[in-house]
């Protein structure tokens, strides 16, 4: 419960710093706070009276989803209309380097020196030639990385341009260069062209090792997670028998693991994108904790991003979702496992489905349910974990691609502070922040249209997976389990 109260507690002030920060805009922050209101309210109003054992009707929770995502498309076409008349400010980044630079700075190692040789004088007059007073008009070109920095003033909408001026370029210099339009100190568009040459690091031979290990090692917790629900351990009886019962429950929770994987690799083989190989994660409690996977080419913009992000969190979801669902059908049965009901008070969302299959069979101290029941509750649970909105998970790629590297490494701090203080209660929470501080922490390159966000209808799917990873995490509260009837 307290930390419930700090969460709403935490949601409420942000909104009110956020508010506070743009009033200096006018009404064009107005507009833009209101934006990021209607995203937050159905979380406070939802979990806020769930959370107190306050139960609300599923219709009424269904219609304020629809009108929070109806209102932010709304609100965004009008933010739109006035950023296209108004003439303000933006906001100051807290460094005076642009994203690009940060990037490819962070990304240089010992064995890659930055020193690079300044780009021919004709070739630096052919890139002056792509520029326009209707386009991007340069006001400098400052040699960088074997390429140029061009400060200047965008003339029309940065898609647009992004692409002329990428055409252009290609035109005079064909498959030589690569054009970015990135965001500056200032936060302000800034064009910078690179040799082709210049691209993220590819995972070496020893990462691809890694790579096969611990898959191995992933399969092999799996292995012992399917045990250890079955009542026996692997590890102490590794016998023919055993194993065999192990197995299939086993490769049902590898299996969801390598369908997240799957999605985000269809995404990027639509968009032509490199990845490098999944890196999965064994994990005692879930048997695994998913993959991580980075992006080793650079995305054409954040709507690609976005793409890749999300497809992989909605392959898993759907099939965990589904085999829950499939389980709860099945269940009861004599052939299941036997759990507590406390179990489905674990989670809003599952306890909240058990109870339309199961009904009143929750209001006893145990129930019997179909393996599917918990492989879909545990492929859950990985899905919700990697949308949480920190570094390269899934939902950290969301936020980036929805509201631009600097919120997304905002709420990256924000999520390893609400996992550091979950722990005190749950050891699993402790070591996935450590997973995300030591390894998916930073940020992903920005892509060649860093300026252009995605439209609205990702932004409305981004709500609606980040708030079915709350409601998979999120614990109900007692009274709330008392009122649906679920415990003995």
């Amino acid at each position: 419960m307290i930390i419930t109260v700090g969460l709403l507690a935490g949601a409420i002030a942000l909104l009110a710093w956020g508010l506070y920060r743009n009033l200096p805009y006018g009404k064009l922050g107005i507009v833009a706070w209101l934006q990021t209101l209607v995203l937050m309210l159905p979380w406070l109003v939802v979990f806020g009276s769930l959370s107190f054992g306050i139960v609300i009707n599923f219709a009424a929770v269904l219609f304020g989803l629809v009108f929070s995502i109806v209102a932010y498309v709304a609100l965004g076409r009008w933010l739109r209309s006035l950023a296209a008349t108004a003439e303000l400010p933006l906001p100051s980044a807290p460094s005076g380097r642009s994203e690009l630079e940060q990037a490819t700075t962070e990304q240089t190692t010992p064995a890659q020196p930055t020193a690079r040789p300044s780009l021919p004088a004709e070739d630096l007059q052919a890139i002056q030639s792509i520029f326009s007073v209707d386009t991007y008009f340069a006001t400098d070109y400052i040699p960088y990385k074997g390429g140029v920095i061009c400060p200047g003033n965008l003339r029309g909408e940065a898609k647009v341009v992004h692409q002329q001026l990428t055409e252009r370029l290609q035109a005079a210099l064909p498959d030589r260069y690569r054009l970015f339009m990135v965001a500056n100190g200032e936060g302000k568009p800034m064009v910078v062209i690179l040799p082709m040459t210049t691209e993220p690091i590819r995972s070496g031979n020893l990462q691809k090792l890694a790579a096969v290990f611990l898959a191995v090692a992933t399969l092999g917790t799996c292995l012992e997670t399917s045990a250890i629900l079955q009542g026996f351990s692997l590890l102490g009886n590794p016998t023919t028998g055993l194993f065999q019962r192990s197995l299939p429950f086993a490769l049902g929770l590898f299996g969801i693991a390598a369908i997240r994987e799957g999605g985000h690799w269809l995404m990027a083989k639509r968009y032509r994108a490199r990845l490098g190989p999944p890196i999965f994660l064994p994990a005692w409690q879930l048997g695994t904790f998913g993959a991580m996977t980075r992006i080793e080419s650079f995305l054409a913009n954040r709507s690609q991003l976005f793409d890749i992000g999300a497809a992989g969190a909605i392959a898993a979801g759907s099939v965990s979702l589904l085999l829950l669902a499939i389980g709860l059908v099945l269940s009861p049965t004599s052939q299941g496992l036997e759990v507590p009901t406390l179990f489905f008070q674990g989670s809003i969302l599952v306890g909240t489905i058990a109870k339309l299959f199961l009904g009143q069979q929750l209001q006893s101290e145990v129930v019997m349910v179909h393996p599917f029941v918990i492989l879909g509750w545990l492929g859950l649970i990985m899905t919700a974990l990697n949308l949480m909105p920190a570094g390269q998970l899934d939902g950290g790629r969301i936020i980036q691609a929805i509201y631009g590297t600097k919120t997304a490494k905002r709420l990256t701090i924000i999520t390893l502070l609400v996992l550091g203080l979950v722990a005190i209660v749950n050891p699993l929470a402790l070591y996935w922040a450590l997973v995300i501080l030591l390894l998916q922490r930073d940020m992903d390159q920005p892509s060649l249209d860093e300026i252009t966000e995605p439209d609205d209808t990702r932004a409305g799917l981004g709500l609606l997976l980040l708030f079915l990873m709350a409601a998979t995490l999120i614990p109900m509260a007692p009274g709330l389990a008392g009122r649906l009837g679920i415990g003995g």
